[in-house]
């Protein structure tokens, strides 16, 4: 299962209601974080979210109400005694960015690896994740996230004593290793079957609608996007400054065929953003606002 934790749903500046951008997922023991805007600490003990096992940060892009917090969260982590070393991800400048960042935060007593991405898209495997990057379409570069939790087929116990393969064997299989033992070699395909449904969550924030963000949404357990304006006269605004209208956002959700869409990255303008909802409702029906803290766990489907 994956929990999902929406820490901060405001755009360009907080506000009393709203952290800036930050969205937290956690699965089998690792924490990823997504942005790490301004008050995205504070957040988190609303949240009651430890700070301390954050392992994967992933950034969109480099405007600060997207990346302001993370200082200040870095000397959080190394206050907290952490020693294992933190992956960051995000577009190419991310070690410029992060270290003059530091020059407030210098001494830290774990490592930061760096993962720049140069292309329209990456694939990258971690802790279990599967994390697909593709460039949105912002007045900078940025990309939004698809995160996967890869499900293997079932192992079956038939198919390994009908091979006479031997007991020993089968955990290594089952974890996707191939095996030589006594002078045989034993392959997952022989005891495990077709992938099963796995869990998908796409999160893409500052960006004009791109066919990019439906493709790689498509299938979604939980699609959660930006949805920066909410009055339908704003439009021209949106296109202006690369965002997204609430119709906009459910549009593509309907394109991608998502099973559920959070909008979030509201405008500090914005208010009464329920009020604007049924009309949204009209075009996915699966919408709702994104809160702070508001939560969920996506689990695994039996098939």
């Amino acid at each position: 299962m994956l929990d999902v934790c929406l820490l901060g749903t405001a755009g360009m500046m907080p506000t009393p209601r709203r952290w800036l951008t930050a969205l937290m997922l956690r699965y089998n023991g690792s924490q990823l974080l997504i942005d790490c805007g301004e008050g995205t600490q504070i957040a988190m003990k609303e949240a009651g979210v430890n700070f301390k096992p954050i392992d994967i940060l992933l950034i969109t892009h480099f405007h600060a109400d997207h990346i302001s917090g993370l200082p200040g969260l870095l000397l959080t982590m190394g206050n907290a005694e952490r020693t294992e070393p933190l992956t960051i991800i995000g577009p190419v400048g991310l070690k410029k960015v992060v270290s003059a960042l530091r020059t407030i935060a210098p001494e830290l007593p774990f490592d930061i690896q760096y993962i720049e991405i140069a292309e329209p898209t990456a694939d990258i495997e971690i802790n279990g994740y599967h994390i697909r990057a593709f460039r949105v379409k912002h007045n900078v570069v940025c990309y939004g996230y698809t995160v996967e939790i890869k499900r293997a087929g079932k192992f079956s116990v038939e198919r390994a004593k009908a091979q006479n393969i031997p007991l020993k064997c089968w955990n290594p299989l089952q974890k996707g290793e191939t095996v030589m033992f006594e002078g045989q070699t034993y392959t997952p395909d022989m005891v495990m079957g077709a992938p099963r449904k796995g869990i998908k969550l796409t999160y893409c924030t500052d960006s004009r609608p791109v066919d990019a963000i439906a493709e790689n949404a498509q299938n979604s357990d939980l699609f959660i996007c930006e949805g920066m304006y909410a009055e339908p006269e704003k439009l021209k605004k949106a296109k202006q400054y690369k965002h997204m209208t609430f119709y906009e956002a459910a549009e593509l959700a309907k394109k991608a065929q998502v099973q559920e869409m959070w909008l979030t990255h509201f405008s500090p303008s914005l208010v009464r953003g329920e009020d604007y909802m049924p009309k949204v409702r009209e075009i996915f029906e699966n919408a709702h606002m994104g809160k702070d803290g508001k939560t969920v766990t996506l689990n695994f489907v039996e098939e």
